[in-house]
């Protein structure tokens, strides 16, 4: 699903004309880019919960050459989805 098959369901659903659900789409997606660009949580109930984490700097190794590297550190999202869509997903 994209961005425009979202605005073209929220068109249907809602009843309001693809302008509107344009600016909606677009403004909740800004709203959530923006929470976790400021390194908050976000929890949306029934559907899970996006993190903004740190990791640390790390020691890798390239698989080519075996030679030992540095890893940076880097801020990194990571979702965890509910119970509730986990259990939607399974039985879908």
């Amino acid at each position: 699903m994209t961005k425009a098959d979202i605005i073209e369901t929220v068109s249907g659903r809602c009843g309001f004309s693809k302008k509107e659900s344009s600016e909606l789409v677009e403004s909740v997606l800004s709203l959530i880019k923006d929470c976790l660009a400021s390194g908050d949580d976000l929890k949306i109930s029934g559907f899970g919960k996006f993190e903004v984490r740190q990791k640390k700097t790390r020691r890798g190794r390239n698989p080519q050459t075996g030679e030992t590297l540095e890893i940076s550190a880097r801020t990194i999202l990571s979702f965890k989805p509910s119970q509730l869509l986990k259990a939607a997903v399974n039985n879908a």
